[in-house]
C-alpha cells in the first residue's frame, strides 16, 4: 500500500455486503482507512467478495483487500494500522461518535428513508433508493444498472427499486433464490461450482433449494444462518464463469468509483486535507 494523503480520513462503510464491498475496496486502494459496520449475524449472499464475511469467519481476503473482524474500536484501529480493513458489530452506528469518520457511507441498501445518521460526518454519501440529497446526505451514487449506474447525485434521489434483479442473459428474478420457508441454512455446494437445473444447492431447515437452471453458484449465504421465508439467500450465475464469483462485480466497483468523485469532489473534505483530516490520526 503506498502512504497518501487520505490515510488520515477516516471512514465508516455501513454495511459490508458486495456493494459496500466494492466501495470500500476502492476506498483502501487509496489509503483510506476503512471501518464497515455491520450485523451481528449479516446475510451475505456474495460472501465470498463480501468483507462483512469478516464478521462470521474472522477474516476474508478479496483481490488482495484483507478484511479482519475486531471486536472494539481500539482493535479496529490496530487493524487499520496493519493496512487492513476492519469490520466491527455495530448495526446502529454507534461508534461513529468516538471514531469520528471524516466520511459515512451508508452502503446498506435498505431502499427507504435510513433515518438519521448516527453522526454528523463532514461527508455523508448513501447508496440507491431511499436517499435524497441534500435532505439525508450529501450525495447519492446510483446502484440501479444502466446509463446511469454509478453517477453522483447532489440534489434529488436515485431511481426507484423495481423489486426485479436485472437480467443477466435473458435471467432475471430466476437468478435469485429465495429460503422455501423460516429456518436455518444448510448449503450443500460450493460457491464457484457449477450447478445443474434442479440440483439441490442447500436446504433450510430440511426444505430443499433447488438450481432453477445450469449455471455457477455465485452466491450463498454462511451455514447456519437463521433466515425468514422469502429472504434472499442465493444467486445462480447463467455465464457459467467460475472465477467471477470471487472477484469484486463491475457494478460493485462502478459504485465505488462514484463514491470517489463525491469524495474528491466534495469541498469538506479538501477543507478536512488542509487542517483537521491530520489531527484525526492522533
Amino acid at each position: 500500500m503506498i502512504h497518501s494523503p487520505f490515510s488520515n480520513l477516516r471512514v465508516v462503510v455501513r454495511g459490508g455486503g458486495d456493494l459496500g464491498s466494492g466501495i470500500a475496496y476502492r476506498l483502501w486502494c487509496c489509503d483510506f482507512p476503512v471501518l464497515i459496520t455491520e450485523l451481528a449475524h449479516p446475510l451475505l449472499i456474495r460472501r465470498a467478495v463480501s468483507f462483512g464475511s469478516a464478521i462470521i469467519e474472522g477474516a476474508i481476503t478479496v483481490e488482495g483487500a484483507t478484511a479482519r473482524r475486531a471486536d472494539t474500536l481500539a482493535m479496529a484501529l490496530q487493524v487499520q494500522s496493519k493496512g487492513e480493513i476492519a469490520a466491527l458489530i455495530d448495526p446502529d452506528g454507534l461508534t461513529c461518535a468516538e471514531y469520528s469518520p471524516a466520511i459515512i457511507i451508508d452502503a446498506r441498501m435498505m431502499k427507504r428513508d435510513p433515518g438519521p445518521c448516527p453522526f454528523d460526518a463532514p461527508l455523508v454519501i448513501g447508496l440507491g433508493p431511499g436517499f435524497d440529497a441534500p435532505n439525508n446526505c450529501d450525495a447519492v451514487i446510483e446502484t440501479k444498472r444502466g446509463h446511469t449506474l454509478g453517477r453522483v447525485i447532489r440534489r434529488g434521489m436515485a431511481l426507484g427499486d423495481s423489486g426485479t434483479p436485472e437480467p443477466v442473459m435473458g435471467m432475471a428474478s430466476e437468478r435469485v433464490l429465495r429460503a422455501p420457508a423460516a429456518g436455518t441454512i444448510t448449503g450443500l455446494a460450493p460457491i464457484g461450482a457449477m450447478v445443474e437445473k434442479g440440483q439441490i444447492i442447500a436446504r433450510v431447515d430440511g426444505h430443499p433449494v433447488e438450481a432453477p437452471f445450469a449455471g455457477v453458484l455465485r452466491g450463498l449465504a454462511h451455514d447456519g444462518l437463521t433466515v425468514q421465508a422469502g429472504a434472499k439467500i442465493a444467486d445462480i450465475d447463467p455465464r457459467g464463469e467460475p472465477a467471477h464469483c470471487f472477484m469484486i462485480s463491475e457494478k460493485s466497483l462502478a459504485i465505488g468509483g462514484g463514491v470517489l468523485e463525491a469524495v474528491f469532489s466534495s469541498p469538506s473534505i479538501w477543507e478536512q486535507l488542509k487542517g483537521t483530516g491530520s489531527e484525526k490520526s492522533s
